[in-house]
């Protein structure tokens, strides 16, 4: 069950449709809808590490990300973790329970602290039979993640370790200070995206340090050379 807290009442609504106004699949709503919106949607917050469904589970509730990052991921039967997507703000889950079979098929946890909306099936339905604009923006979304999934697949299937990891580092790269960083990931973060061992991503990121292409930190990769990493993402 999810240990949740609810904002305070006072601001809660500014607070909803502020968060909802920025989920990317309601950007066509007026403003009237959207207070329609708020009248179907609950919000609520966790901390880092709670899982909210897992495969199997038949929870039928969309979840609409407002701040912090969620991990979906499966598990092989001798507990190996493999991460299928990491969602970032604005990012929608718990879809396939509702416009699929019934049931989830993946894990989904919080890695940071959460504040979150949550719908219904039933208000899910209800919005998609009437704002069909609603439903093409769930496709969308839906293709995206499906298409990353696929180029995920075919590097796990056909591309080293460390092309995989180079690839990795440049998709979650971010401008800071005027600096190229991948934050907020350890190197256990890093492995269980590309399919591999802790032990042996913290192998590829040294020689990637001592070729002179990033410099580790604490949770924080400098990439000092992207035209390498890129030479180097796109080696078999």
């Amino acid at each position: 069950m999810l240990d949740i807290k609810l904002p305070g009442v006072g601001n809660m609504h500014e607070m909803k449709l502020q968060a909802l106004s920025e989920i990317e699949i309601f950007q066509d709503l007026t403003q009237e809808e959207m207070k329609d919106m708020d009248r179907t949607t609950t919000m609520i917050t966790c901390e880092a590490g709670r899982v909210f469904y897992g495969p199997e589970d038949t929870a039928e509730v969309l979840f609409l990300l407002k701040k912090g990052r969620v991990q979906l991921y499966r598990l092989s039967p001798e507990g190996k973790k493999l991460v299928v997507g990491t969602l970032e703000t604005g990012a929608m889950f718990g879809e396939m329970s509702i416009i699929g079979q019934g049931l989830h098929n993946t894990f989904a946890e919080s890695i940071e602290d959460c504040t979150l909306c949550v719908m219904s099936r039933h208000d899910v339905e209800n919005l998609l039979i009437s704002k069909p604009k609603v439903g093409l923006r769930i496709m969308e979304v839906l293709a995206q993640r499906l298409k990353k999934a696929e180029t995920r697949l075919e590097e796990i299937a056909f591309k080293s370790l460390p092309s995989r990891l180079a690839s990795l580092l440049l998709n979650l790269a971010s401008i800071n200070n005027d600096q190229v960083v991948v934050e907020g990931y350890s190197h256990q973060d890093f492995a269980e995206q590309i399919g591999t061992y802790r032990e042996t991503t913290t192998q590829i990121l040294n020689q990637f340090k001592n070729q002179g292409w990033i410099d580790i930190h604490r949770k924080q990769i400098r990439v000092l050379d992207p035209t390498a990493l890129a030479k180097i993402s796109e080696v078999p």
